[in-house]
C-alpha cells in the first residue's frame, strides 16, 4: 500500500513539474497567413512542423486575421528567385520566434531543404535583395485621399485635416520619420488597436458576429493600401530633432 501511494505521488508530481512547459508553448503558439502561391506549394507544410518541433510552439495556419502574413510587409525571411518574402506580426512572442529562427543558420539550411521533384524551390533571404524590394506601385493621388478618409479620423495625414487627428496617435510626417515606416504602414492591420475595427478585403476575416466592432469600421482592398503607401512615400518626414546624447 505505501509504495502504491508513493508511486502515485510521483506520478502526480512528475504531471504538475510539465504544466509549466506546456502552458508556455501554448502561450506562444501563434496563427499564420499565406498567400496562395505559398501555401499550394507544401512549404510550410514542411516547414512548420520543423519550427514546432524545434521550439515546442504550434502554429495554425488560417485564411486571415492572422498573428502573423507572409507578404510584401515585415522582416525579409526567404525568398523565391528574384521575389522577397516577409513576415510582418503583432509583435508577440512566437511570431517573434519564428522570424529568428527562419533567420537563423538551421533556419536557412531547413528553408533550402524544402524541393519539389528535386529543385529547390525557396532560398535563404540575401542583403541584396532585401535592399532592391520596396517599391511603391499604387496611385499616390489616390493614396491622399484615402489616407484622408480612412486615417484621417485618427491621424493628422496633411494640412487638410491637421486639427482633426486624436491627439495620442502621431501623425503621418512623425510616422514617415520611423525607419521602419513602410512595414508599420503595409501591416497596419495586424497592430494594434486596428484589427478591431479594420477590414482588408482578402486578408483579413470578418468581423465575429458576436463582437463587432465599435466604431465604423475601416473597409479597404490591398490596392487602396498600396495606394495609401505610394502618398506616405511622399510625405516630409518630420524633423524630430537629433538624439538625447547621455553624458
Amino acid at each position: 500500500m505505501i509504495v502504491k501511494r508513493f508511486f502515485w505521488l510521483v506520478l502526480c508530481l512528475l504531471s504538475l513539474a510539465t504544466v509549466p512547459i506546456k502552458v508556455l508553448a501554448q502561450d506562444r503558439g501563434f496563427t499564420l497567413s499565406a498567400p496562395d502561391e505559398i501555401t499550394q506549394t507544401g512549404f510550410l507544410d514542411y516547414l512548420l512542423p520543423r519550427f514546432a518541433l524545434k521550439h515546442g510552439v504550434r502554429v495554425t495556419q488560417v485564411d486571415g486575421g492572422a498573428d502573423a502574413v507572409i507578404g510584401d510587409a515585415g522582416v525579409a525571411v526567404f525568398q523565391a528567385g528574384d521575389r522577397v518574402w516577409h513576415l510582418a506580426d503583432t509583435g508577440a512572442e512566437g511570431p517573434a520566434l519564428f522570424a529568428s529562427w527562419l533567420l537563423s543558420d538551421i533556419g536557412k539550411r531547413t528553408i533550402e531543404g524544402f524541393r519539389i521533384d528535386g529543385t529547390p524551390v525557396f532560398t535563404a533571404v540575401t542583403e541584396q535583395a532585401v535592399q532592391t524590394t520596396r517599391s511603391y506601385d499604387g496611385d499616390p493621388v489616390a493614396g491622399e485621399d484615402l489616407s484622408l478618409v480612412h486615417c484621417g479620423r485618427c491621424h493628422v495625414v496633411n494640412h487638410a485635416n491637421r486639427m482633426k487627428g486624436m491627439g495620442q496617435t502621431p501623425s503621418f510626417a512623425v510616422m514617415r520619420s520611423f525607419s521602419d515606416w513602410q512595414d508599420r504602414f503595409a501591416s497596419f492591420y495586424v497592430l494594434n488597436p486596428h484589427p478591431s475595427f479594420t477590414q482588408v478585403k482578402g486578408i483579413t476575416q470578418p468581423f465575429s458576429a458576436g463582437l463587432p466592432p465599435a466604431i465604423v469600421p475601416v473597409e479597404m482592398t490591398q490596392g487602396d493600401l498600396e495606394s495609401i503607401i505610394a502618398y506616405v512615400a511622399t510625405v516630409k518626414p518630420a524633423d524630430l530633432g537629433a538624439a538625447l546624447q547621455n553624458q
